[in-house]
């Protein structure tokens, strides 16, 4: 099984994003760890990219209390809508 790695940033707009997976890691190695063990669901070359995700807490004091303030109500919502 082949695997290579590649930087980004961003994809090509014929590709088609046909699932994601998110995984809490320390470090973009540590990412590229797991996402070599990942399967091949096509039985073609496929591509699968890496991308940071980042938390409130990630911008320390560049997030003003304002902008943590609506960040808590964006989650409590969101929090809400998938206990339904």
């Amino acid at each position: 099984d082949k695997r290579s790695v590649t930087d980004g940033p961003f994809p090509e707009a014929k590709e088609l994003v046909a699932g994601f997976w998110i995984f809490q890691v320390k470090s973009k190695e540590e990412a590229i760890e797991w996402v070599k063990r990942c399967p091949n669901p096509l039985e073609w070359e496929a591509e699968i990219e890496i991308r940071q995700v980042f938390e409130a807490s990630d911008f320390g004091e560049a997030l003003t209390p304002e902008l943590r303030e609506a960040e808590e109500r964006m989650s409590a919502q969101m929090n809400q809508h998938a206990k339904r």
